[in-house]
């Protein structure tokens, strides 16, 4: 018997290529079932197996409870302190009383048992395997042969009784996919499952036509080109951002390669998608101009609190610009992290003077200033009172229309419409309720809205004069939030300017 437990051992090991351990395990659990079938399902039993001779032996346990434990409900597993340490003097609670009792055959009863319980382990351990083995792997590129297509995306074989998933989602539409394909593809998730690892693997992902372009350029291995972002419209177009490292070399070229070699070798992988490639720009404006390649930009106006831009081009370069079905812009955006909204050169001016009148008409009410020198305020950039409090005051006296004593004036004003505004919660109206509108308005919550309207912010149109620096002593709002919600509650107006 003790042979056959080494023949066994070793033959699974090598077959599955599972340790040995966790095979002498696996039929120690299985001699203990067989064991405990010859008592009752409570016995506590444990069979140790020499791991040189084969040789094994039997125990019975029990663990020690102290005299009054509620949990004391089996005595075939289960013993009382009072009792044990009629046995073992030196016992304490929670140890184990071991007595050693006669050894089950290893037949053929322990031998399906073993097999049952082997068979679970080496699956445990395959998945163990397959985990570590590929957890360290996120975010590379995987080769893999297609196994089966489903419905619900394409099964891929990786090797090494390991398989792959991509989902239907992170398929490229309208890609030819047949069973014995080779395919490329990017990891993207290790799930242990209970019913096994999950490779889940991507097509579609933008940093897959990153590994793409690294494997395809050189130099971007040797660190001296970067690809920092890249966006996708799979199967369509895509465009993708890189910088030198080296002041000698042109990043766009060498990705393209020689009369376009590269950048079409990289199309080819990934269903013939165009892809433009854009140089990336630390200046953020610079970089929206080129992402926005093929069209041409003639002015931009920055929102940092929203991170956004309004992008200006030539009325019949218009459609252009923002591409079919919204693609260009939609691509240019994901690509430099800013919201992009493109307009025609008219609709910028229109905007800007609608926004500028707003900014004007906010400072004559909170400021109390004439309406001239509030619209020289907003035409020399300042946006809200707390950048006129705070702005230094050769800044403003280089304003042609301003002296010294208007300047300070109306700084005194920006300050005291401030202080008021952080230390005066009296003048909150707290029976104040919002209007229908505000209510409605797509951003908002009942909350919000009833802590504008004790504000005396009612109406869209009362939340439209709002800068974001009146909404910031509301609690928990955001710069992000408050930029939103104005920008929202503005658009009827700015869109009856066009």
């Amino acid at each position: 018997m003790s042979k056959e437990i080494l023949n066994v051992v070793d033959a699974v090991s090598n077959e599955k290529g599972v340790d040995k351990e966790i095979i002498f395990d696996a039929i120690e659990i299985a001699l203990a079932t067989a064991t405990r079938k010859k008592y009752s399902k409570e016995v506590d039993v444990r069979v140790s197996i020499d791991r040189v001779t084969g040789d094994y032996a039997t125990y019975r346990r029990w663990i020690v409870l102290s005299d009054d434990d509620p949990e004391f409900t089996s005595p075939d597993a289960q013993i009382l302190h009072a009792y044990a340490t009629k046995q073992h003097e030196d016992i304490e609670i929670g140890d184990s009383i071991e007595e050693e009792i006669e050894s089950v055959p290893f037949g053929r009863i322990a031998a399906h048992t073993a097999k049952q319980v082997i068979v679970q382990k080496v699956r445990e351990a395959e998945r163990l395997r397959i985990v570590e083995s590929f957890e360290n792997k996120v975010g590379e590129l995987i080769m893999g042969i297609v196994k089966r297509v489903e419905h619900n995306g394409v099964l891929i074989d990786l090797g090494n009784n390991t398989e792959g998933f991509i989902e239907k989602d992170d398929l490229i539409p309208r890609e030819a996919i047949r069973n014995g394909d080779r395919v490329r593809a990017f990891l993207k998730e290790v799930r242990a499952e209970a019913k096994g690892p999950q490779l889940f693997l991507s097509r579609t992902h933008p940093d897959f036509l990153i590994n793409l372009f690294s494997l395809e350029v050189p130099e971007v291995g040797q660190d001296l080109i970067e690809i920092l972002s890249a966006a996708r419209d799979p199967g369509v177009r895509a465009k993708i951002a890189v910088k030198s490292n080296d002041p000698r070399l042109d990043p766009v070229g060498a990705c393209v390669g020689m009369r376009g070699s590269r950048v079409q070798s990289v199309s080819n992988e990934i269903a013939g998608e165009r892809i433009d490639i854009i140089l990336w720009d630390e200046n953020p404006a610079q970089f929206v101009i080129n992402a926005m390649s093929p069209a041409a930009v003639l002015s931009i106006v920055m929102d940092e609190d929203s991170k956004s831009m309004d992008i200006a081009v030539e009325e019949e370069k218009l459609s252009q610009a923002i591409g079919r079905g919204g693609q260009n812009v939609k691509l240019a955006s994901q690509l430099t992290g800013w919201d992009l909204n493109v307009m025609t050169e008219g609709q910028a001016d229109e905007k800007s003077e609608a926004e500028t009148q707003i900014i004007s008409e906010n400072f004559v009410k909170y400021l109390d200033i004439k309406p001239e020198i509030a619209m020289v305020l907003s035409q020399e950039g300042f946006s809200s009172v707390d950048e006129i409090a705070y702005a230094p005051p050769k800044d403003m006296t280089e304003i042609e229309a301003f002296d010294e004593n208007i300047v300070e004036e109306i700084r005194s004003k920006a300050r005291d419409y401030l202080l008021k505004q952080a230390i005066n919660p009296e003048s909150l109206n707290m029976d104040a309720e919002p209007s229908k509108a505000l209510l409605e308005m797509d951003g908002m919550t009942n909350d919000l809205a009833f802590e504008l309207a004790c504000r005396g912010i009612i109406t869209i149109d009362d939340l439209a004069d709002q800068s974001i620096d009146e909404l910031m002593p509301i609690a928990n709002m955001t710069e992000e939030v408050a930029g939103k919600l104005i920008m929202t509650a503005r658009a009827p107006m700015l869109e009856g300017t066009k």
